[in-house]
């Protein structure tokens, strides 16, 4: 089973279009007013470190394990897509508590949810 997780982080006073943010950000890769810049590369060595004994390949965006699955990572400036495939619940927690840390909740595209919630402080 294959799943895609989406995070981003609105600037204030912004109004908030999930889904068109998702379709504009996550999936055509455009940058919107909106959505604030993020650290990509302090977010992107902290999924090498918590995947070091992962196989990783094409410049640490693509990451395997037999028996455990795998993820590939597209990024903008603005947003950090995971695109995982058979992966364990477990594994799928890390991305997303990486992320959390990072200020930035989950966008769950297959039931239309983002969990602003977990985030918000």
């Amino acid at each position: 089973m294959s799943v895609d997780l989406n995070f981003w982080r609105y600037k204030e006073n912004f109004a908030r279009d999930h889904i068109k943010v998702y379709q504009t950000a996550c999936c055509e890769g455009e940058l919107m007013e909106e959505l604030e810049t993020l650290p990509i590369d302090d977010i992107l060595k902290k999924i090498a470190v918590a995947f070091s004994d992962w196989t990783i390949q094409n410049s640490g965006k693509y990451f395997e394990k037999e028996g455990y699955g795998a993820f590939q990572i597209f990024t903008t400036p603005q947003i950090v897509r995971f695109d995982c495939y058979d992966m364990q619940e477990a594994d799928i927690n890390v991305l997303m508590d990486i992320l959390f840390d990072f200020g930035c909740p989950l966008y769950d595209p297959q039931i239309s949810t983002r969990f602003d919630s977990w985030t918000d402080r």
